[in-house]
C-alpha cells in the first residue's frame, strides 16, 4: 500500500509526497535527517493534513504529480473536502483508484504524538 500525502508546514505552506508509512515519513520530515525532503528542511513540517491510499507506487506518484499542479487555494479546498479530487483531477486520473484517509490518518498520528 502506498500513500500520497499533503503535509502542512510551520509557514502554512503545503508539501506533497508519497510513502508506504505515514507515521515514519512524518517523523523523518520533522527530525530533518538525511531522508528529509529538501523543502521541509527549511519549511518545518508540522502535520499531515490528508492522505490518499493507493495500490501501487505508480498510482501514488501519479496523484502526487497532479496535486502538485494545483494552486494553493485548490489544495486547501481539497484538504477540507477530499471529494473535490474528482472535480480538480477527474479528467487526468482515475479518481476511484484512490481512497482518502483524512480522519483515520489524523487520529492515528495525533494518538501517536500523545504517547
Amino acid at each position: 500500500m502506498y500513500y500520497t500525502y499533503m503535509l502542512r508546514c510551520k509557514d502554512n505552506s503545503l508539501y506533497t509526497g508519497i510513502t508506504t508509512d505515514l507515521e515514519r515519513r512524518l517523523k523523518e520530515h520533522k527530525e530533518k535527517g538525511e531522508k528529509t525532503a529538501k523543502y521541509t528542511l527549511t519549511h518545518n513540517a508540522v502535520k499531515i493534513e490528508i492522505a490518499w491510499e493507493s495500490e501501487s507506487r505508480i498510482l501514488a506518484s501519479k496523484l502526487e504529480f497532479h496535486i502538485k499542479t494545483l494552486n494553493k487555494k485548490q489544495k486547501e479546498l481539497l484538504i477540507k473536502d477530499p471529494d473535490l479530487l474528482n472535480k480538480f483531477l477527474g479528467d487526468k486520473i482515475q479518481v476511484d483508484l484512490y481512497k482518502a484517509e483524512k480522519e483515520k490518518v489524523l487520529l492515528k498520528l495525533l494518538q501517536d504524538e500523545e504517547e
